[in-house]
């Protein structure tokens, strides 16, 4: 039963990755590593380059976030931020939030 739940919770937070990077990125410059870091705190979990980095080459397709190389020592680090266009979706997703969902999660983040 417990993998089932740990299915159910990582489930639910691969549908918000996307916006939870996004909001990362809206707040500072990161490079991949540092997402993946941050990800961690965040949950608690490990996260791989081999999942952070397609989600970040997709927000950045889709151009919601954009990438700035930049050289440190020999290594090129390629840093992100949020661009325009993805602050007006993290806008538009918090808007969403303020509907009736919000009252729904707001009970739903109480009873734990």
């Amino acid at each position: 039963m417990a993998m089932l739940e740990d299915e159910l919770v990582k489930a639910a937070f691969r549908g918000f990755s996307r916006i939870v990077i996004l909001w990362f990125l809206s707040q500072k410059t990161l490079s991949g590593y540092g997402v993946s870091k941050e990800l961690n705190k965040l949950t608690g979990w490990s996260f791989h380059s081999g999942v952070v980095y397609p989600l970040l080459y997709e927000l950045e397709e889709n151009k919601l976030i954009t990438g700035r190389w930049v050289r440190k020592g020999r290594r090129r680090i390629k840093y992100y931020s949020a661009t325009k266009r993805g602050l007006m979706v993290l806008e538009r997703v918090r808007e969403l939030l303020k509907l009736p969902v919000k009252e729904v999660l707001k009970d739903f983040i109480s009873e734990a």
